[in-house]
C-alpha cells in the first residue's frame, strides 16, 4: 500500500510552508512517527513525522515552497524492513546550503562569468572591477576593450575584485517573514521610543538572599524576567492604552496580560508567549519563561506558543547591549527593552555613589498611546523594579516567592 503523506496544517492562517530539510534520505526505510524532515513556516520550523513505517520515496525537494495539504512523500507501507536495521538512521542536519553570488542589477539582469581580452583586463583592474561584473559584446561574450571603457561600477554594490570570494545562502522562511513583520512595523506605526534609568541594586539584593533558597523550592532560578514581567503586568494595568491595538477603526483593549518574549534560536528570533502573566507568580513566571527558552533552543516552539500576545519585552542585555530602540512586534501597541547592566556613579542623596544601572526602552504606537501615557507607563515599571517589595510583593517577600 502506497501512502501520500500531506502537509499538515501548523496553524491558523497559515497556508504554505517550505522544506527546509530532510532528515532521511530517498529511498530510506523509516518507523512510525520517525521525524523525518524539517518544515518551516513563517512562524516556527516543525519537524514532520512519519505517518507509517516504510519505504520512503520524496515529492518534494529541500527548498521548495509546498501548500499544505499538498503531497510531499510517499510512504511503501509493504515494503519489507531491511534486515540487521536496527534504530532508524537520521541524516545529519547541515548547515544552509552556500552558492556562488551573481551580481544582480535594477532589472533582475544576471551577467555570466566573463572573458576579458587583455587590453579590457587592464582597465577593469584600473577600474578595480572584476571581469564577472561585466557583460561582454563580443564573441561568446568575450569582453572587450569598448566593453571595459564603458563599464561603471555599480554605486550600491560592493566591487567584487579578482581574489575576493562572496558566497550566497537562502534565507529560510522564518526569518524573511521577521524581515517583512519589522519593515511593516516602521511603514505602518507611527513608532516613537522613550527611555530611562533602572537602579537594580534592591533586585540584586533580593537575589542574592533568595536565589538558592528559591532554587532548591521551584527548581528555576530566581532571574530578572519575572522582575520585569510583573512590573509590566503592573504598569499595563496603570496605564491600559498600551496594552491595546488598532483593529480598523476601533481600539481594542485587553483585560488580561499575554506577554512575549522575545528570545533568539536556531532558526533565528522567536516570540513565545507567556500567557496571562497577570496570575502568575515569580515562581510561575520564571518556570514559563525557562519551559518557552528550552523549546525555541531545541526548535520544538509550536505555532500555537508564538500566536497573540499583547505587550513584548525584549532583552538585549544578554549580547551585551547598552542601549537600543526595539522594534514593535504587530498588531501589539508597544515593546520595552532591557539591555545590559552597567555599574554607573549616580547621585544619591547629594552623594556620588556607584549602583548597577539598566537603561530600558519603551517604543510605543504614538497613534494609539500618548506621550504623557508611555513616559507615566515607564515611569511606573522603574518605579516597581527600584521597590520590588512594596510594589510588586506587597511587603512580604517570602510570601511572593512561596518559600
Amino acid at each position: 500500500m502506497i501512502l501520500e503523506m500531506k502537509v499538515p496544517s501548523p496553524g491558523e492562517s497559515i497556508t504554505e510552508v517550505e522544506i527546509a530539510q530532510w532528515l532521511v534520505e530517498d529511498g530510506d526505510y523509516v518507523e512510525k512517527d520517525q521525524a523525518i524532515a524539517e518544515v518551516d513556516s513563517d512562524k516556527a520550523t516543525l519537524e514532520l513525522p512519519a505517518e507509517a513505517s516504510g519505504t520512503i520515496t520524496f515529492k518534494a525537494e529541500e527548498g521548495d515552497a509546498v501548500d499544505v495539504g499538498q503531497v510531499v512523500c510517499l510512504i511503501d507501507t509493504g515494503a519489507a524492513k531491511p534486515e540487521g536495521s536496527s534504530a532508524p538512521i537520521v541524516k545529519k542536519k547541515e548547515e544552509p546550503k552556500k552558492e556562488e553570488s551573481k551580481l544582480t542589477t535594477s532589472d533582475e539582469k544576471t551577467y555570466a562569468t566573463g572573458t576579458a581580452s587583455p587590453a579590457a583586463k587592464k582597465i577593469l583592474d584600473e577600474k578595480g572591477m572584476s571581469a564577472n561584473n561585466v557583460s561582454g559584446s563580443g564573441r561568446d561574450g568575450r569582453i572587450t576593450k569598448e566593453d571595459a571603457v564603458k563599464a561603471v561600477p555599480s554605486m550600491g554594490q560592493a566591487i567584487n575584485v579578482d581574489g575576493r570570494g562572496t558566497s550566497r545562502s537562502k534565507m529560510s522562511m522564518l526569518r524573511r517573514k521577521v524581515a517583512e513583520r519589522l519593515v511593516e512595523a516602521k511603514n505602518t506605526t507611527a513608532m516613537l521610543t522613550t527611555f530611562n534609568e533602572v537602579d537594580m541594586s534592591p533586585i540584586f539584593e533580593l537575589r542574592k538572599k533568595y536565589k538558592e533558597t528559591f532554587k532548591e523550592k521551584h527548581g528555576v532560578s530566581l532571574g530578572f524576567m519575572s522582575f520585569f514581567s510583573l512590573a509590566v503586568v503592573r504598569a499595563l494595568k496603570l496605564y491600559p492604552a498600551v496594552n491595546s491595538m488598532i483593529d480598523g477603526k476601533e481600539m481594542l483593549s485587553y483585560d488580561f496580560v499575554d506577554i512575549s518574549i522575545a528570545v533568539s534560536g536556531p532558526k533565528g528570533l522567536m516570540v513565545p508567549v507567556i500567557r496571562n502573566a497577570e496570575t502568575l507568580t515569580f515562581r510561575g513566571i520564571e518556570t514559563e519563561v525557562k519551559r518557552l527558552a528550552i523549546r525555541a533552543r531545541d526548535g520544538k516552539i509550536t505555532i500555537d506558543e508564538m500566536t497573540g500576545g499583547t505587550f513584548t519585552i525584549s532583552n538585549g542585555g544578554v549580547f551585551g547591549s547598552m542601549l537600543s530602540t526595539p522594534i514593535i512586534n504587530p498588531p501589539q501597541s508597544g515593546i520595552l527593552g532591557m539591555h545590559n547592566i552597567v555599574e554607573r556613579p549616580v547621585a544619591i542623596n547629594g552623594k556620588v555613589e556607584i549602583r548597577p544601572i539598566m537603561f530600558v526602552a519603551l517604543s510605543y504606537d504614538h497613534r494609539i498611546i500618548d506621550g504623557k501615557e508611555s513616559v507615566g507607563f515607564l515611569v511606573a515599571v522603574k518605579e516597581a523594579l527600584e521597590n520590588p517589595e512594596e510594589l510588586l510583593m506587597d511587603n512580604n517577600v517570602k510570601k511572593a516567592l512561596e518559600l
